[in-house]
């Protein structure tokens, strides 16, 4: 089925057009969740939270924009919104952190999946932050306003999302050369 019937059926409520759009777009959408999620658990339930909007709001989507886009940012809402519930964004003031850019060496040596994993160990609201502004491009100014903080407190979280990065970076480099 071409994705702009899909959608109209989907607008229709058709439960098997839905089923062919969770097919077709899940594993992306997963992807995205799982760049914000602590563990692949708590991205599955983002994942089922994302469709049900996606479903509930499919038809405030207009046919001017790219629709993967559309999902792909109904998810990074999602789960902020779930992170926002848990009060994990208890942050300090940026005045009293020095505004440093961290520098993290190549990363080739390092499979892609311990770098999901070492993302996914960072602190929640390092991770949100890490996540948005390295992996999906916003701009702090978004990321502030989406997160309901201050452009200094995202880019000092981005900081400190990359030193912490670059510590788990270094020890697992000293854990798979002495395994050589």
């Amino acid at each position: 089925m071409v994705l702009k019937e899909l959608i109209n059926e989907c607008r229709n409520n058709n439960r098997k057009a839905q089923k062919e759009l969770y097919d077709r777009f899940s594993s992306n959408l997963f992807a995205s969740c799982l760049k914000y999620a602590p563990n692949y658990e708590e991205a599955q339930d983002i994942l089922q939270d994302t469709f049900i909007v996606i479903f509930k709001k499919i038809d405030q989507f207009k046919d001017d924009g790219s629709f993967e886009g559309w999902c792909r940012r109904i998810a990074v809402n999602t789960a902020l919104q779930r992170y926002r519930k848990k009060k994990v964004f208890n942050l300090v003031n940026e005045d009293q952190i020095k505004d440093e850019e961290v520098e993290i060496e190549e990363t080739d040596d390092i499979d892609l999946t311990s770098l999901l994993a070492m993302v996914q160990q960072l602190p929640e609201r390092y991770r949100m932050v890490f996540s948005m502004y390295v992996l999906d491009g916003y701009s702090h100014k978004e990321i502030a306003s989406m997160m309901e903080i201050t452009e200094g407190t995202s880019k000092s979280n981005l900081a400190r999302a990359r030193q912490h990065l670059k510590e788990m970076i270094i020890k697992w480099r000293e854990n798979n050369s002495n395994a050589s």
